[in-house]
Order: C-alpha cells, then structure tokens, then sequence
C-alpha cells in the first residue's frame, strides 16, 4: 500500500519534469495495456499496479495543471485599464514604492458600459498593487477596481528565483496596478469570501489590540501567520540564521498546538467517570480535539498552502499515535506525501514541499529505528544536526546556501519558541479574550519573551558565519556520512565514518579554492534582471562582469536573486574583473552582496567616486577610472575600455558609462558594452580613431548590447549604421513604463539587418563564440511548460 502511495505521488512529481503537458487521452489509452497486465500476468502485477499509480499520479496533476493554464488573460486586454469586481482573497500587506498589495479573487469582469462579460477562462485570482496608497486602506472587502493588468511573467535565468513559477503555484494568472477603488457590496459572497472577510476581521481585531507592542510583526507572525507587518530588517536577520521557518505557519507551530489540545483532552477526559469513555473511545476523542484545535488554527493562519501541508501531516501522525505504533513511521510519511499531492498537485513546485519531507524523512531516519529515545537535550541537538546536514544537497540542488549560523540559532530558537513564546502567546491571547484589563501586562510579558528571541538572532546575524557552499555532489556525500555517524550504534564504526568525512573534507580543498571552471569556447551571458544590464563575458578561467543589474535596499537585488545563484550553478569563484557602467541603481545593484559572496580582482567605472557613496554600501576594491584603464588581454580576448573625452563635464550620468569593446586577435567576433550613452556619446565614439568600430575594422560578427536598453534617446542612425551589428540584445522590463525598446529602435536596427533579442521575452541569453560562428541560446527556449517560451513579435 505504501508503495503505490508513494508512486502516486512520484507521478505527480515527475509531470513537473516534462517539458510540455501530455494530452489526458494518451494517459488514459496507456492505462488499458497496465490494466491488462494488472489482471492477467500475475508475475507483472506488482509492478503494472505501481505503474498505473504513477500513471494516476501524472494525469492527476496535468488535469489540474491544463485547468489552470487555460485561464489566460488576452492579449488584447494587457496593459487596458479594465474594470473587475470580487472581494480581497487575503490581509492587504504594505509593500515597496509606498504600494499596498494584495490578492483579489474576481468574480466578474465589466464592458465600458458596465455590462457583466463572460468570464469564461479569464483568471479567477490576480495579485494587485496600488502605488502611492501604502498608507491607506481600502474601503471595504467586496470591491469594484479599475485595473491595467498584464500576463504572469517574471525573471528566466538557469538558477535563481523564477516569480512565473512561484505565480503559476498560486494561482495568480495575471499581475496588474490598481488605478481605481470602489466599495462593491453587491457582489455575493461565497463561502471562501465569508472566510476572507472573517480572517481579515480577525487581523484587524488583533492589529486594535496588539498593534502597540514592540514585537507586533513577530507577534502576528506567529499568532495567525499574517507576515504583512514584517520590515526588510526583518527578513533579513531571520534569513541570515536560517530562521524564516519559525514565522511561516508550519509543522512546528501545529504541532505545538496540537501537543497542547492534546494534553487539555487528557486532562479533561480523567475528570469524567472512571471508564468513560472506554480507552480506545478516549484516543479517538484526543485525536477530535487535536484535529478540531490544529484545523481551527490553520484557517486563523489563512489555510495556506505550507499550513495545510502541515496540517496534513499533523493527523497522520495522530493516526499513527491511535494505531499504537502498529503502523510504520514510512508508512504515515507516504500517506502525507501522498494526501498533501492528491489535495494540492502544484505542490511540488513549492520549495517550501521539498524542504519539509526532507526534514521530516530525515528525523524519521534518525529517530525511528532507535530502540530507547534519547534524553530531551540531546534529542533536540540530534534532531538539529540531523536536519541541518539532511537538508543540505536539497538546498544545494534549489541553488541555495544553509548558513551556518542557523544551526546554532535554530538550537536555541526552536526550544523557546516551542517552549516558551507559543506557549505564552496562546495563553496570554485567551486571557485578554476573557479579561481585556489585562492587555497592558499580556502585552508587556509577549515583548519580553520575543525581545530575548530577537536580540539572540540579531547577534547571531551579526556574526556574518558563511554558508555552506559545497557542490551538490559533497553536500550530499557529507549528508551521507554524518548521518551514518548520527544512526550507527557502534562506536568504532562511527570513527571510521568521522575519518572518512575528514578525508572528504580534505580532498575537496585541495583543489585551488578561488579556481574558475574553465571554458573552451568564448561564452558570453546576458542576465534576466528586468529593466537594468548585467552581462558575463568568460572565457579559460577568466570572468569578466559588466554591471550587476538593478536593486532597491531592502525590497529586491538582482545580485542575490540572479547574479550569485547562477555563478554557483556555473562553478565560478572569483570575479576577475568587475566594470561598472555607470552607478545608477539599474546597473550597480546589491554591490555590497556581491563583494561579501566572491572575491574581486579589479573593478573599473565610469563614476569611481560616486560608486563608492553608494546609499547601499560599497565594500569592494577601490574602483579604478574607465579613462585610465589601459587595455589588456583576458585569456585571449582582447578588451578595451573608453569614454568620451567631455565625460567629466556631463550633466547625465548615463553619459559617464564606461564602454566596453571586447575582441578576439582573429577578429571573429567583437563584443559592444556600451552602458547607457546617449546619442552625443554615440557620435563622438563613432568619430573617436580608438577604439576603431567603423565598418573598416569589421569583425566577422559583431554583437551590440543596446544603449540605454534601447530608449530612443540613443542607437541613433549613425550609430546603428556605422555598426551595423549583427546580433543586438536589449535588457529590459516586460512591459516596463519606459516601454524599452522604443519602436523607432527596433525599426533602426531591422533596417541594417540586425539580428534582434530582448530579455523580456527570451530570458537570460547564451551565446558562444567560436570557428564556426555564433551559437545564441535563449533560455525561455528551454522553459517548462508552465512559463511562456520565448516571445518573437515584441
């Protein structure tokens, strides 16, 4: 049973590996020969009933998934102001450039006469954002809204975080600004609307009561998973101690509550005559009261998706507690592999899935052969290290570091989370229910506990330990080893395995710490950060960067979310030479993040001392002027750095950036990095005797990045005629306010036969250089077949 269990849920999990949806009659026709063999060969029946489940298991997901992929936003209607109306599907949270955001659930759509349309296969769910209202709140919880909406999309890049897959998980089939608010109360109210009027009341209730403690964001987190309070200072201690768990409503805050309920039952049930209920009736009864408690709870946390996650597993391992140990630990854990996929079949694209079943698998490892439990302390250190070394090649795999620090925050933070803030939390919430008078003291005695919390994890934080950056390959060896360590008994076989571990230790650092992968060919890589620039030229071990992409402190850095988790799938560890453009925000982003993660040989910019006064911080070598940079050769490569001779007295930044112009001795290929300059630059470049770009001097291909990424203020005629590339790149927003790259751009470089892409719409783009030309790779090329492939007619 547990097996086909199990290959249920490997079915569901191995459709999210097909680069397209299967059709639903091919399953069903591969199901009869399955059947057949099911019912007639007797020595194949194991396995065609194991097939079949994950057969099932395929076709479940891809219904739910071609469901949800039917539900697309026209193209005619991207980018209108159109008019919906529905009601808030969660608690509308403050968010960046003064915005307040939120989910909307529509339950109509309306013509300009304000004529109902058919909804049809238009999205049911949309995240939304009203710029300039942060502080505001909107006027009820049944809306009408005018809003410009625009198709889920986001970042495309080998690794790193993709927004279009975290959308298409929840459900959001179209993202959009708010440009008009009205109170709707004609809009009929369902169940689930009920429900998010409910929770909202709810939020809005304790914000009134608690909203004047000095741990209030915390306090909320925890109480009823409402993170909206949460400030960038927030996040990123709880980040750097590995610690975001503790305020993400999960198997640790249901199971302390279901530990709770349960011990109430117990007691209540010994006040009842002796007998009754019969001993078997009470286990059914404690496990109501536990299920009743931890169902209640989830829906105050909003029943997301980690909560029902959890909450699923928090039954069946009650089930397993009333079965009397007579059903194995494995057994409950494919039961709730297979109940949390048959409830939720997107949820294996959710980290959160494979963090959890990691953990908890490895506990189960751990703990469930051991014939005497050990003592609480060292139980707990055991289940720590457990876990921090078992999840390891997982979040190696996810591109991802475990910070060291976190195993030590976690020692201390789980305990007294568990233990002491919860406990109190839950305690102190029902007492000023009861007795409003004593929310001063409540409050008083919630600050104390979360400040002794918060100051730990702050020092912690501060330590600045690294994280474990081992290749996928050590972190699971090392898992493996540990773990062996942690589950064999015998002491002299553990020694062996600790020796063994040191000599896996010892043999990956004997390699050159800081060495590069080395690359054949010329590789140059033009990253997805949206409206900014980040482009990678490598070649041999040498890697050169252009520019970081955009960042906004405390909100969102290219360099964290794009920049360093693609150079950890690539293998590089060390950044040659580093030039900055310009120091505007799109294109010097989250520099600080970048020299803490990897050691720089060399920055150059168009603008040394204004990068150095970066709001962001700096932290890196001393920047060298572009003016004064000589040329030199990079593994080959010939690179040069210009800018105009009248840079010093321009009045627009854009025209200080640094130009690069890369070129191979044989001249197949030259390479144009020209920051953001303008057309008065362009000129002057044209004209300028070095570096040579006139037609003259042509290589066999010629590949421009598009100044300014495309805005009609550059790419001039000239330019583009004296050029005349044959590969341009934009890097730019879809559908970004600017509206780069201009039409008459595009239009200019058609005209000379230019080979054109945009970022917006291939993703992050690959090209090789070598003898036999060019070799261009998008990456929306190789999307799944939930994210848009490349788009051609932009």
């Amino acid at each position: 049973m547990s097996g086909n269990l199990a290959a249920f849920a490997c079915g569901v999990i191995l459709l999210y590996t097909f680069p397209m949806l299967p059709p639903l009659p091919w399953l069903i026709a591969a199901a009869f020969p399955l059947v057949w063999a099911a019912l007639h060969v007797q020595r194949l029946a194991r396995l065609a009933v194991l097939l079949l489940s994950v057969l099932a298991g395929v076709a479940w997901a891809s219904w739910h998934a071609s469901d949800r992929l039917q539900r697309v936003l026209p193209a005619s209607l991207e980018g209108q102001v159109v008019s919906v109306s529905g009601y808030l599907c969660n608690i509308p949270a403050h968010g960046s450039f003064n915005s307040l955001r939120f989910n909307f659930c529509i339950t109509h759509w309306h013509r300009g006469d304000n004529s109902l349309v058919n909804a049809g296969e238009l999205p049911r769910t949309v995240r939304l954002a009203w710029y300039g209202n942060g502080d505001k709140r909107l006027p009820g919880h049944r809306l009408r809204l005018d809003v410009v909406l625009k198709k889920p999309h986001g970042a495309m890049n080998p690794a790193g975080f993709r927004y279009e897959t975290w959308l298409f998980r929840k459900g959001f089939r179209a993202t959009g600004t708010v440009r008009d608010v009205a109170e709707a109360p004609a809009v009929f109210c369902t169940a689930h609307c009920q429900y998010a009027a409910w929770r909202l009341k709810l939020a809005d209730s304790l914000a009134s009561v608690m909203g004047e403690a000095e741990h209030y964001p915390l306090l909320a987190s925890l109480l009823m998973g409402h993170r909206g309070a949460m400030t960038a200072e927030h996040w990123a201690v709880l980040k750097a101690t590995g610690t975001i768990h503790l305020v993400a409503i999960s198997g640790l805050h249901l199971g302390l509550v279901a530990i709770g309920a349960g011990f109430l039952a117990r007691r209540l049930i010994t006040f009842l005559p002796a007998g009754y209920p019969a001993p078997q009736r009470q286990r059914y009864l404690v496990l109501g009261v536990v299920a009743i408690a931890c169902l209640l709870y989830a829906l105050a946390a909003g029943f997301t998706v980690p909560t029902r996650r959890a909450l699923i597993m928090v039954l069946v391992a009650g089930w397993i507690w009333l079965k009397g140990r007579q059903v194995s630990a494995w057994h409950g854990l494919a039961l709730a592999l297979f109940l949390v996929v048959l409830t939720d079949p997107f949820a294996p694209l959710d980290q959160g899935f494979w963090l959890s079943f990691g953990a908890v698998s490895v506990l189960v490892l751990v703990f469930a052969g051991r014939l005497a439990p050990p003592r609480w302390l060292a139980a707990l250190a055991l289940a720590q290290a457990a876990v921090f070394v078992g999840l390891w090649p997982i979040l190696s795999v996810l591109g991802q570091g475990q910070p060291y620090s976190g195993l030590l925050a976690n020692l201390f933070a789980i305990p007294w989370v568990s233990f002491v803030v919860m406990p109190l939390l839950m305690a102190g919430t029902a007492l000023v229910w009861c007795v409003p008078g004593s929310r001063d003291a409540v409050l008083l005695v919630f600050d104390g506990a979360l400040e002794v919390l918060w100051r730990v994890l702050n020092w912690l934080a501060s330590l600045a330990l690294p994280d474990s950056g081992a290749d996928v390959g050590l972190a699971a060896a090392m898992a493996l080893v540990v773990l062996l360590v942690l589950m064999v008994p015998a002491p002299r076989l553990r020694m062996v395995l600790l020796f063994a571990g040191a000599l896996l230790l010892g043999a990956s650092s004997i390699r050159e710490p800081l060495a590069n992968p080395w690359v054949e060919q010329v590789e140059m890589r033009v990253w997805d950060v949206g409206q900014g620039l980040s482009v990678l030229i490598r070649h041999h071990d040498q890697v050169l960067l252009y520019d970081t992409g955009p960042a906004v402190p405390g909100v969102f850095s290219s360099v964290e979310s794009v920049l360093i988790p693609n150079f950890r799938r690539l293998g590089i560890r060390r950044i040659d030479t580093l030039v900055i453009s310009h120091a505007d925000s799109d294109h010097a982003g989250g520099l600080s993040a970048l020299f803490a993660a990897y050691p720089v040989g060399e920055v150059i910019s168009g603008e040394p001392e204004r990068l150095q006064a970066l709001d962001g911080g700096y932290g890196g070598p001393v920047p060298t002027a572009c003016k004064s940079s000589p040329p030199r050769t990079i593994a080959g490569v010939r690179v040069q750095f210009w800018q105009g001779d009248d840079a010093d007295q321009a009045d627009n930044s854009n025209d200080l950036s640094c130009v690069v112009i890369a070129m191979d001795p044989g001249r197949r290929f030259q390479v144009i990095l020209p920051g953001d300059i303008t057309a008065a630059v362009e000129r002057a470049m044209i004209a300028a005797p070095s570096p040579s770009v006139s037609q003259t001097s042509d290589p066999t291909t010629r590949i421009v990045m598009a100044p300014h990424h495309g805005s009609n203020t550059s790419s001039t005629i000239s330019w583009v005629e004296a050029l005349a590339p044959d590969w341009v790149i934009y890097s730019a927003g879809y559908r970004h306010r600017f509206g780069h790259p201009h039409p008459a751009v595009v239009d200019r470089y058609h005209a000379v036969g230019s080979r054109q892409l945009n970022t917006a719409y291939s993703g992050a783009v690959r090209l090789v250089l070598d003898d036999t030309g060019v070799r261009v790779g998008q990456q929306r090329a190789t999307a799944p077949f939930w994210i848009r492939g490349p788009i051609t007619d932009w």
